[in-house]
């Protein structure tokens, strides 16, 4: 097992990828800096949590199918972190989140002002970043932005009349997350100078690892008993928003779902309904269904990556597939 989870990844790309993310965890740092004190304080907030880094490890293992070895692809790595960092902040807001990370998010700790403004500020230091790379990856970052705002937009919102709610779940999954995972595996093979062919192919296989990556979360949102996702169990329930597991028992026909149902359809602001809904949820035939369907997207991700010559990094990406599947086991 590497140091980023990835099972069986050769030793010698392992190293260079310890190496690598040494450098994009000082730019990260270095380039969130601030010269008032408080604004310094509040971007590092997330920073200094850490978090899986998974955006910029996928931007380095991109890299191998070019050159690698830039100082672009650590400052391509760093502006998708950084531009995910931000959405954390604007999420936390909007989902009135208490934990992140394992740690105070920010909207608890000063407020939805201070949160709001401190992802405005982290968006544009990403931006600044990309300016060096050419106008590709700016537009790149741009009309990921665009799909970010649009899936915040269309969960907000909720499926249109007749349409089939986990259609739009999957939907909204592919733009709030999977868009800017697939951004950074573009970003990765476009900015090392690979073929255009490699490079469209990863940034297909990126979609449906995030979309995965999602499900998973999901997954373990009602699984672990744990704070696993950085999250405190339960929360999607407490906050009343879908999620793939929710959503399989909203569509069962079985008339003793009947109660769960009602109470899957809101926020459930009791803890201890939380807990007993946990319990129900645990044991029911949707989180089974969830796993399924999770197994189904993460093969997709695998098959997409058939075109890739056969290599050290093609490895490491297929088997990053069964990484994000064992987070959910």
């Amino acid at each position: 097992m590497s140091t980023f989870g990835i099972p069986n990844i050769a030793p010698n790309l392992d190293a260079h990828l310890v190496a690598r993310m040494a450098e994009v965890e000082s730019l990260l740092r270095s380039h969130t800096r601030s010269e008032y004190p408080f604004v310094d304080e509040t971007a590092h907030h997330l920073v200094s949590a850490g978090g899986k880094r998974l955006r910029p490890l996928l931007t380095l293992l991109t890299s191998q199918f070019g050159d690698p070895t830039g100082q672009e692809i650590i400052a391509a790595a760093v502006a998708c972190e950084i531009t995910h960092l931000a959405t954390l902040y604007h999420d936390d807001v909007m989902d009135e989140a208490p934990l992140r990370r394992g740690v105070e998010s920010a909207n608890m700790r000063w407020g939805n002002t201070i949160a709001i403004l401190t992802g405005d500020f982290l968006f544009a230091k990403s931006s600044d970043l990309l300016a060096d790379l050419g106008p590709a990856a700016v537009r790149l970052q741009a009309r990921t932005f665009e799909r970010l705002v649009i899936g915040q937009i269309m969960e907000t919102q909720g499926p249109n009349p007749g349409q089939d709610p986990l259609e739009h779940y999957l939907k909204v999954v592919a733009d709030k997350t999977g868009s800017l995972i697939s951004a950074s595996a573009r970003y990765g093979a476009m900015i090392s100078g690979a073929p255009k062919d490699i490079t469209e192919t990863v940034t297909v296989f990126g979609e449906k690892i995030g979309v995965a990556f999602q499900l998973a979360d999901d997954v373990i949102d009602i699984a672990s008993e744990s704070n696993q996702s950085g999250k405190t169990p339960g929360t999607d329930l407490r906050e009343g928003v879908p999620t793939l597991v929710t959503l399989n028992v909203m569509k069962s026909t079985d008339s003793a779902d009947s109660e769960l149902k009602q109470l899957l359809a809101g926020p459930i602001e009791d803890e201890a309904t939380v807990q007993q809904v946990l319990v129900e949820l645990r044991t029911h035939k949707a989180l089974d269904e969830s796993r399924v369907q999770l197994h189904e997207i993460a093969k997709q991700a695998r098959l997409a990556l058939g075109p890739l010559p056969i290599s050290d990094a093609t490895g490491a990406l297929m088997s990053l597939c069964d990484a994000v599947i064992d987070r959910s086991v």
